[in-house]
């Protein structure tokens, strides 16, 4: 046999070496891999949950779709840490009749909020920013604010000095007296998200306040969008670029943003309006406009409403915040930080939430008494809902993440999100 030169000896070891680390790569790729995805399959017995009970499930969305109440929903329910239930019933677009996915991309909505919130108290936590200090310490413009003070008929309004200035807590339990939506000046700018966070939270700093600082609750996007700026100013990173970096890339959540990526937009679910009985096509007047036209041109990122995310993905974010604040090994929040965010924080105010039994932490609705265990969800479960019908919640006590996303406008009592939460801390067997 030829003897090989002495060059080609070290080639052929070179190339043996390179080869063999690209095999140890590709193991370590399959071994993450492969914990991910069991970690997002469906195992009921892991997760102490009833497989009958929680193939309940799909059968009752899917009899919602028969209904026409909604056009598809994805379920997720998970314990322990794992992945009990993913299911995806209906169809992404109604129209065309795509069916829905387990990995369609949903406008989540108001649930950004928390996302927002947690953005706020990691920097908190870096020492950058203090709660209880007022929001011009951040943003100058909301210096020498004014509050609308009713007269001496309900159609005289006064303008006085509010007893103090509005701070950060405020905002986070929407008691500010911020104004609930953007002012008329905004010019449709949920829909449009033409203006950048600057401009929009310029302006929402020039409208008086509605009522003295944390005597009541109102909820406000406003209040929530301003956190958002105070995170772009501390951090010296635009909102999105922050969510991006500092909280999707640590967690895994591949699918989650703002403006939506050309390759992600096949799987983004459409949003439909229930009128008298039947789903139709939300319009370009909706939050986030055309949902078919994907943000296309937007500026404004909407701390209050923009993420675009998934089951998958969320249930990342939620399993962070069950976990005292990391998540496969990626810490962003400490146990303090969690407990701040997760305690009742609007005390006797009421109401001070969007249903009975409930108040609010900093950004996150808490169960707060017996009215709200209603749906049976343990007293102290957090969690947010959005616009387009999506919920999301996390039961300590259980130990249990529940998320429902479906796409509709308008229409509907919520009766099927109810469905869920009920059928899904009922699966639970340990």
């Amino acid at each position: 046999m030829r003897t090989l030169p002495r060059s080609s000896h070290q080639r052929q070891s070179q190339e043996s070496r390179a080869s063999g680390l690209e095999w140890v790569v590709c193991l370590l790729l399959m071994t993450s891999f492969s914990s991910f995805a069991q970690s997002l399959s469906n195992t009921p017995a892991k997760a102490g949950m009833d497989p009958e009970r929680l193939a309940r499930i799909p059968v009752r969305m899917k009899a919602y779709v028969e209904k026409g109440t909604i056009a598809g929903a994805v379920t997720l329910v998970a314990r322990h840490g794992v992945v009990a239930d993913l299911e995806a019933v209906g169809y992404q677009d109604l129209e065309s009749k795509k069916p829905m996915r387990t990995d369609s991309i949903f406008q989540i909505m108001s649930m950004t909020k928390p996302l927002t919130a947690v953005a706020l108290m990691m920097l908190v936590e870096e020492g950058k920013v203090v709660i209880s200090d007022p929001v011009e310490k951040y943003l100058p413009e909301f210096r020498g604010l004014w509050l609308n003070q009713s007269g001496a008929t309900d159609k005289e309004r006064i303008q006085v000095r509010p007893s103090r200035r509005i701070t950060l807590r405020d905002l986070l339990t929407h008691t500010s007296g911020m104004v609930s939506d953007p002012p008329s000046g905004a010019d449709g700018l949920l829909s449009r998200m033409h203006l950048s966070l600057a401009e929009a939270v310029a302006l929402y700093s020039q409208q008086p306040l509605e009522f003295e600082p944390g005597t009541r609750w109102q909820y406000s996007n406003p209040g929530i969008a301003t956190l958002g700026r105070i995170v772009e100013v501390v951090s010296g990173l635009p909102y999105e670029k922050f969510l991006e970096e500092r909280i999707f890339q640590p967690l895994g959540m591949k699918d989650s943003f703002i403006f939506p990526p050309a390759d992600k937009t096949s799987r983004m679910a459409m949003v439909y309006n229930l009128e008298e009985g039947k789903l139709k096509r939300a319009d370009k007047n909706i939050l986030a406009g055309d949902p078919a036209a994907f943000r296309k041109g937007a500026r404004y990122p909407g701390p209050e409403y923009g993420v675009c995310t998934t089951a998958a993905d969320l249930f990342s974010f939620y399993q962070m915040m069950l976990n005292n604040g990391s998540y496969n090994g990626k810490r962003l929040l400490s146990r303090a930080g969690v407990e701040a965010m997760t305690t009742l924080q609007t005390g006797t105010i009421d109401p001070a939430g969007h249903s009975p039994g409930k108040g609010y932490g900093l950004a996150w609705t808490v169960v707060k008494d017996p009215l709200g265990v209603l749906q049976y969800q343990s007293l102290g479960t957090f969690g947010h809902g959005g616009a387009f019908g999506t919920e999301g919640w996390i039961d300590a006590k259980k130990d249990l993440i529940g998320i429902f996303l479906i796409q509709r406008d308008s229409g509907g009592d919520g009766e099927e999100a109810n469905a869920f939460k009920a059928m899904a801390a009922a699966a639970i067997a340990d």
